[in-house]
């Protein structure tokens, strides 16, 4: 549970922030998705991986992530196109307060299989404490 500012290259034609797998952000990149449009008061995740690991960017508008595990939770806020939050496997993520504008830029070490999933809360906390 880290965040990650990463450089912005750029001049007076425009900013430039370069991601890459296993440079700056840490596993190789296998799927790649955005969340846009949410509504003010609707959080999205509310769900941990067996294996998957993510990294998310905010990359317009801004929104908080709060991630669990299972003793600890810590809120996050992105809120600059250039900070991403390295979220591991076995972590109960949840994105929430999202801005208007937000568009949530994420990036995962795998494809998408609902087997990976774990949606119930105690399920999660049977798992990582086990």
């Amino acid at each position: 549970m880290s965040i990650i500012l990463h450089k912005v290259l750029g001049d007076h034609r425009g900013q430039l922030v370069a991601i890459e797998g296993r440079v700056n952000v840490p596993f190789d990149i296998k799927r790649v998705f955005y969340i846009y449009g949410t509504q003010k008061k609707v959080s999205r995740g509310d769900h941990s991986h067996y294996n998957t690991k993510q990294y998310l960017i905010a990359v317009n508008g801004s929104c908080k992530v709060t991630l669990d595990n299972g003793k600890t939770k810590q809120t996050f806020d992105l809120d600059e196109p250039n900070k991403g939050l390295f979220q591991d496997a076995l972590i109960w993520g949840t994105m929430h307060d999202f801005s208007d504008d937000c568009v949530l830029l994420v990036f995962a070490n795998d494809c998408y299989k609902s087997e990976d999933y774990i949606t119930n809360y105690s399920k999660f906390l049977e798992v990582v404490n086990d």
